[in-house]
């Protein structure tokens, strides 16, 4: 002890944590998603020379590594120059900077290359939003998560399951005591803990598919989500524009930071946002007439141009209207006069309820929480405090086409659609795969099979011969679906 502490005096004994390597990223059939990669890390440690002697040492390391002087000086005060830790100033460091830093040998007293494993991304910026990315802790992360064990210089899960599954991914730090003399080489290891892995995670997503869903939505700002609609479990979720993951692991450039801050916003994950859901929505007021009584499966009404309400006229997309239409033809056709007339009929009350009954409003509890938005269902209450002004008819009327202050995101509309896939239940929607809560979640609507019937056929007419015929090609398995047309205040027009 005695003489641990007189080296210790000396300047002698340096701690070398080591950070543990990540768990990885796989996809449902174990394909890599994310991994780690060993990459070069410049560390300083602060006892090695006195604060004074540091400056000429500061201004060498800043030119080499490209780093702001300001910067490192900063990393090093944060730590204190009494510290015994060794200190990361710079990860990614190129093969052409270790050589210079090499050649100034001696001059570099306390400072310290060594090789760490960082994030990799083996497919770039595929399910960028889905994985996240991992960083360095700013300040105010620390001082939030210190109690956790964490410390200056960690790299942590940014966004996404990175985030979500921090825990399970991080792993345990190992590291070094040893004892080093005058020059600062190692004469003897005095002891050691080894680093434990990060566990694996795996996830629901489907590599294929979700290749594909990218490739499909090429560069066209938008989402894309694909549920199994008996269990909620994600196999693709895109959101464009993107972003490559593997340029946080080691240092991002002031002009990358720059870009991705433009106004395309290409860390917001689209999939998870709201949105008017348009005439996808038509669902929920086709559902709310049949469950309610207050229309019949087989109602027909006249369709027409437009109606009036209130004063205002509310006109069909077509302009025209389709002649006369039962439930399975006004989804077939898409017909907003329809559905303005089922919405007068069914009233603000039994359109809200269903609404939320169908889970919008609120949150689906996929494990991306902390971006996921609960869009938004309006109602009297709300619009009195955000709008200054009641609840109109025509507020219902244009809630029946999906329209107005109503929003949802593109994972409750898939939600949604698994309605009447798998007979009328809600399901969790999930990325990791051994999440059995979620799996075994169902929430029964408690829809008549007659109501069920009626969502499948209008769904399957919409391809058959309807607003989505163009999907009804020979060479695809036979499909449902709804399209729509959202008229976004203030934006651009957009389509489901």
């Amino acid at each position: 002890g005695d003489r641990n502490q007189q080296l210790a005096e000396n300047n002698r004994i340096r701690l070398i944590p080591k950070q543990p390597e990540r768990g990885k990223i796989l996809d449902r059939k174990g394909r890599m998603l994310a991994g780690s990669r060993l990459s070069h890390s410049v560390f300083l440690w602060p006892l090695a020379r006195k604060k004074a002697e540091w400056t000429t040492t500061l201004q060498r390391l800043s030119q080499i590594l490209n780093v702001p002087e300001a910067t490192i000086k900063n990393r090093l005060e944060q730590a204190g120059y009494n510290s015994p830790f060794l200190v990361r100033i710079a990860r990614g460091v190129s093969p052409a900077q270790v050589t210079a830093l090499a050649e100034y040998g001696n001059q570099m007293e306390g400072v310290q290359v060594d090789a760490e494993a960082v994030r990799y991304y083996p497919n770039g910026d595929l399910a960028a939003h889905v994985l996240g990315y991992t960083g360095e802790m700013d300040d105010r992360e620390l001082e939030k998560r210190k109690s956790e064990g964490y410390r200056l210089g960690d790299v942590i899960g940014q966004m996404g399951v990175e985030s979500t599954y921090e825990t399970l991914l991080r792993g345990e730090w190992g590291g070094q005591q040893v004892e080093v003399d005058g020059a600062g080489q190692v004469v003897r290891v005095l002891g050691k803990k080894p680093t434990q892995t990060g566990k694996d995670v795996q996830l629901t997503l489907d590599l294929e598919l979700q290749k594909a869903a990218e490739t499909a939505l090429g560069d066209r700002k938008g989402a894309i989500v694909a549920i199994d609609p008996t269990n909620g479990a994600v196999l693709a979720m895109v959101s464009r524009p993107t972003f490559d993951p593997n340029l946080f692991s080691t240092r991002i450039t002031d002009a990358q930071w720059q870009r991705l801050q433009s106004e395309d916003h290409p860390f917001v994950n689209r999939a998870i946002q709201g949105f008017p859901p348009a005439s996808t929505f038509k669902l929920v007021p086709t559902t709310a007439a049949l469950e309610t009584g207050k229309f019949s499966s087989d109602t027909v009404l006249g369709t027409y141009p437009s109606i009036t309400v209130g004063g205002i006229e509310f006109g069909d997309w077509n302009r025209a209207g389709f002649g006369p239409l039962g439930f399975v033809g006004a989804m077939q056709w898409s017909s907003d006069t329809f559905f303005y007339q089922i919405a007068m009929g069914v009233g603000d009350r039994d359109l809200i309820q269903w609404t939320r009954r169908y889970g919008f409003g609120r949150k689906t509890g996929i494990d991306l929480a902390e971006e996921e938005s609960p869009g938004l269902v309006p109602d009297d209450e709300w619009k009195r405090k955000e709008v200054k002004e009641g609840w109109f008819l025509g507020d219902t009327v244009n809630m029946s086409i999906g329209q107005g202050f109503l929003q949802a995101t593109p994972l409750q509309v898939a939600v949604m659609f698994a309605v009447p896939a798998n007979d009328g239940y809600l399901v969790k929607p999930h990325l990791l795969k051994d999440n059995e809560a979620a799996q075994n979640w169902r929430e029964p609507l408690n829809l008549k099979p007659e109501t069920v019937r009626i969502l499948r056929e209008g769904l399957r007419a919409v391809i058959d011969g309807g607003t989505g015929a163009a999907l009804n090609v020979a060479s695809l398995p036979s499909m449902s679906g709804k399209s729509g047309t959202a008229e976004d205040i203030g934006r651009q027009s957009h389509t489901w």
